[in-house]
This record gives structure tokens, sequence and C-alpha cells, in this order.
């Protein structure tokens, strides 16, 4: 026989022959010869060196034990005092209940989505991060998700948290800004065949993500064939002299040609307009040639315009100095004063009759 003394916080584990034989809590006892006698901390997980499943069997050993069994499809959070304490892996795991300070949170990973009362601190763990998938959709921004290949639903602005697990976790997302999209260098051919080349452009806003995303392959490539099909449809019904006169006209025709087209791939149109309108080299030559002309012309309109007024003016005044005399002796004294302001000396080459010779210098009596 031998003397085994268990303490307080300790549970010895009697084994005969390889098999269990007794349990022992607190207090001293003898043991027979031939007996192994094991002690644990209740302190402690229990890690028994034998087959646990085969000691739990046992009643008396069960009921002082805690058996947490999480499966291959689930994860356990382990929380001691209420904080995080670690992760738990698919497994079996054994505590005392006498010492147990341990509480445990099981989660089904096929669920896809991690629970919202877990805390955002708890997932940013670094021992809890690896087993998530982290997908982020901007304020301006919408997201389908996709499990498995399949669209599920939509989902707003906000953090999501995926169970990481054997099915694929997708998250489309779209800007729900207005955006330009820019059909450039459209050469074309206007009604009376001459080839133009147009920049337009147009403002577009996502309103219906299914619809643009689900039910439509590169939604953003088919407005554009759409918006250069209407560009083409308005050009050719147009002369080049019509479509420079006009060209504010086509913006409003190419936006309600589209606008429906647009709406049933969950897109509308908000404004649109042509940046340039680029001429052929010859085109360009003659339209400036024509410029030129128009121009010269209405110089040549203006100028016979002010000699018209010009000579009116001149007649009137002649006909003003013919009635009245001290009119017809002013305007002489005024020619008179404008030749004086071009002559810089006078010479006299008599001395007699010098005011007789002045005025028949600058000019003659009106007769």
């Amino acid at each position: 026989m031998q003397r085994l003394k268990v303490n307080a916080y300790e549970v010895a584990l009697v084994y005969k022959m390889g098999a269990l034989d007794r349990v022992l809590t607190q207090g001293k006892y003898w043991i027979g010869w031939g007996k192994e006698v094991e002690v644990y901390s209740t302190t402690l997980p229990f890690m028994p060196k034998g087959n646990i499943d085969i000691l739990l069997k046992e009643d008396q050993l069960k009921g002082l034990l805690d058996v947490i069994e999480i499966k291959d499809n689930e994860l356990g959070f382990q929380y001691k005092n209420r904080n995080f304490y670690a992760v738990l892996g698919p497994g079996q795991y054994v505590y005392w209940k006498e010492c147990n300070e341990f509480v445990f949170d099981i989660y089904d990973l096929n669920d896809n989505e991690v629970p919202a009362k877990i805390q955002r601190k708890i997932l940013h763990h670094r021992q809890v991060l690896p087993y998530l998938k982290v997908q982020v959709v901007e304020s301006y921004e919408k997201g389908l998700l996709f499990v498995d290949g399949k669209f599920d639903k939509p989902i707003g602005p906000g953090v999501y948290y995926f169970w990481k697990n054997d099915k694929a976790i997708a998250v489309l997302k779209t800007d729900l800004r207005k955006q330009m999209l820019e059909v450039s260098g459209q050469e074309l051919l206007t009604k009376d065949k001459a080839a133009i080349r147009l920049n337009f452009y147009a403002n577009y806003q996502i309103t219906d993500l299914e619809k643009a995303i689900v039910e439509t392959k590169d939604f953003a490539k088919q407005l554009y064939i759409q918006l250069q099909l209407a560009l083409r449809a308005y050009v050719g019904t147009q002369t080049l002299d019509m479509l420079l006169a006009n060209k504010e006209a086509i913006a409003p025709f190419v936006i309600d040609q589209v606008k429906t087209k647009a709406e049933a791939m969950g897109v509308v149109l908000h404004s649109a307009g042509i940046r340039d309108i680029i001429l052929p080299g010859e085109v360009k030559e003659i339209m400036n040639q024509v410029l030129v002309a128009e121009k010269k012309a209405q110089a040549n309109v203006i100028m016979r315009r002010e000699e018209t007024a010009s000579t009116r003016s001149l007649l009137n005044t002649a006909k003003l100095m013919e009635d009245n005399d001290m009119l017809y002796r002013l305007k002489e004294m005024e020619f008179i004063g404008s030749i004086a302001e071009n002559i810089e000396t006078i010479s006299l080459n008599n001395g007699g009759g010098v005011i007789d010779e002045l005025k028949g210098f600058f000019g003659a009596q009106k007769r």
C-alpha cells in the first residue's frame, strides 16, 4: 500500500491494469500496489495521456469536466473574464468545472456572414483575421454579393466580414457617382458626303446595379456603341452647313435616342455635348477662304456706307455755305489754318502789298 495526498484544486486518476479504476478529489488515500496514479491541476485544461473519449465514459470523471466540442465546420471563440482570449479550431477541449473561468461561443462557418454581434475589435485580432474574408464598400459605391458564382443580394456601403469556408465569396462593386463617357475620334459622313471627325461626351450614372452588372455584360461598352450609333444617325441626315449651324441640337437628339436603351441597362443619362468637330484639311482651307471673302465683303459694305455718309455730309455743308457768307468765310479760315500748320517759313520778295499777296496766295475770294 502507498499513501496518496490529493491537495485542493487537484484530481487524481488511479489506473489498474491500464484501465481507470478510481477518481480521487481532495483528501488522503491508501493506494494498493500495482496501481498507477496521475494527478491533475484543476486550474489547467484537462489533457490526459490516455484516450479521453474512453475516460469520459466514467460518470464521476465526466461530472467534474466541461467538454467543448467544435466540429469541422465550426469555429470557437474563447472568452476569459468577458475578454477575448483565443480562437479554437475543430477539436475537443476539456476543462475542470471547478476552476473553469472560460465562456465559449461557437459559430457555424456555413453561415457565410460573420454575426453582427461580434465586436469589430475582436474581428481584427491577429488570431481571428486568418479565418475571415473582409470586403469594403465605399460610401459612393454599391456592391453585389455572389456566393459560389450565384448572385445572392445587393449590399450598401460598409465593411463586411465573411467566414473563410469552402464557398467562393465575391463582391462586385460599382461607383454610383456621375461619370463621363467620351466618344472620341468618330469619323462620320454628312448628308452631302463631307467627312468629319466628332468628339462627343456623355455624363451618366448607374441607378440599377443589378441591371447594369448582372443582366448586362459590359454596360459601359454597350452604352458607348449606342451613343456612336445615335451620332451616325444624326450626322447622316445633316449637310455640313446644317451641322455646323445647328451643332447644339446634336446632344438633345442623342440623349433622346439613347435614353430608353440606357435605362434598360440600369443607367440614366444626365447630359451630353459636342466637344469638337474636326474638318479635313481641304475643307478647312475652303471654309477659311469663304470666311475671308465674307469678311472682305462686309468690310466693303462698311466702307461704301461710310463714303456715302461722308459725301452726303459734304453736300449738306456746301449747301449751307452757299446760302451763308459768314459760314463760307469761317470754312475758308479753317482751310487756311490747316494749310498754315504745314508751312514752316514764308519768303516775301517785295516791300509792299504783303497783305494782298497773302490773300492771293491762300485763296481766291468767293465769286
